[in-house]
């Protein structure tokens, strides 16, 4: 387990790093649309913390004199891009190859019938804008953006609402932990225990709701 100085240290080591920490933003942004279990909250949290401990080289000291640290401007503007692109590649994997994707084994586990019946009757009651709503839900994203291409919704409509919502989700998070980050830092001081409990049992929550659900599926095609 990382202790609270491991944790500051390890946000630390990158905020004077621009490039590693843009490039790791767009890598795991991409990689938390098709699934991965890291909220894409975490990742801009993270980014957040980065930011503002580059803008405090007082409390958070560079390695060496002039190096240059994470933008918090452009740190905004790279997660907002790399939000409504890893959106966009989705759409248009469903776009062109959605109905390829439902035969496949790996779909069928990973995103069950049921999954994309609830996300089909979502959009049926609320058209288009289900395209932005979808930014706001974990763990239905997937399908949902998926189900806009294969719906065949329009590109730049999917774009304009996406996009909206894109700009709440992409760059608030990034902007108001760079300015009030040493809140959440105070706050990992006082309850660090409590913090990792927690992240623990979601964590754990997660993979047992997943294998009970693999095992479901496996049982119904059985």
């Amino acid at each position: 387990m990382f202790s609270e100085h491991q944790l500051i240290e390890f946000f630390a080591g990158y905020a004077y790093q621009p490039s590693m920490v843009y490039s790791f933003i767009c890598l795991f942004m991409m990689a938390s649309s098709f699934g991965l279990p890291i909220p894409e909250e975490v990742i801009l949290i993270s980014a957040g913390l980065v930011a503002y401990m580059a803008r405090n080289p007082s409390e958070y000291p560079p390695p060496f004199e002039g190096a240059e640290g994470v933008n918090v401007i452009t740190l905004a503007i790279v997660c907002f891009c790399a939000v409504l692109l890893s959106d966009i590649i989705i759409y248009c994997i469903g776009r062109f190859f959605g109905s390829k994707l439902l035969e496949t084994t790996f779909f069928k586990k990973r995103f069950g019938e049921e999954q994309l019946a609830k996300v089909d009757k979502w959009y049926q009651k609320y058209s288009s804008w289900m395209c932005g709503a979808f930014r706001f839900m974990p763990g239905i994203r997937f399908p949902g953006h998926l189900s806009c291409g294969m719906l065949k919704i329009s590109f730049w409509k999917f774009v304009l609402i996406d996009g909206l919502a894109a700009l709440i989700s992409g760059t608030t998070h990034v902007l108001i932990v760079s300015q009030y980050g040493e809140i959440i830092l105070t706050k990992i001081r006082e309850f660090k225990m409590y913090v990792l409990i927690v992240i623990g049992l979601l964590l754990l929550i997660y993979f047992v709701r997943k294998f009970f659900f693999t095992k479901k599926k496996e049982q119904s095609t059985i």
